[in-house]
């Protein structure tokens, strides 16, 4: 039966979306969405990841009402600000120039302005924290390898932060 599952022969279990709180260290507040077949494995896969990078998992609420549930639409700078914004406003856009939108109102922007001919680049649906904490360059190393451990979960959908890294931020290779 396992070989016949994992083939994709067999019976499949139940895909089941999950969302784990935790912080980080120094206090970030980070947010992993999964979606997984076995909770169990997932559970201990993300605990193990805040343990292992100065992190630990919070309970549910925790940390998910720092965050946002937004619709962000990117749009070429080639094209003309003002009609941008007239169409997006018009469509409900709620921030220019990185278009906001409510989750709900996401599909009508993107075809407003693709009604008008303008092309986006990417529109998503988002987590956006409310605050920020700021980070030196020693603490953003910690966040975002613990981001990248996350990220690498084959489970992980997506991993939101309220991290804020410094702008002169260089990745170590």
């Amino acid at each position: 039966r396992a070989i016949q599952k994992g083939s994709g022969t067999g019976e499949m279990g139940i895909i089941e979306e999950l969302t784990f709180e935790g912080y980080g260290p120094n206090g970030v507040a980070i947010l992993v969405e999964t979606m997984t077949d076995n909770r169990n494995r997932t559970v201990a896969d993300v605990r193990h990841a805040f343990s292992k990078f100065g992190g630990n998992m919070g309970t549910d609420g925790s940390v998910a009402y720092l965050f946002n549930k937004l619709g962000i639409i990117q749009v070429a700078s080639s094209y003309e600000e003002d009609s941008i914004m007239e169409i997006a406003l018009d469509a409900v856009a709620d921030e220019f120039f990185e278009i906001i939108t409510s989750t709900v109102n996401l599909s009508s922007v993107v075809e407003a302005l693709h009604s008008q001919e303008i092309a986006t680049l990417d529109a998503e649906i988002t987590m956006r924290a409310e605050t920020l904490v700021h980070l030196d360059q020693e603490t953003s190393e910690k966040v975002l390898k613990i981001m990248n451990f996350m990220d690498d979960l084959d489970d992980v959908q997506e991993v939101h932060t309220n991290a804020e890294f410094p702008d002169d931020f260089e990745e170590e290779a």
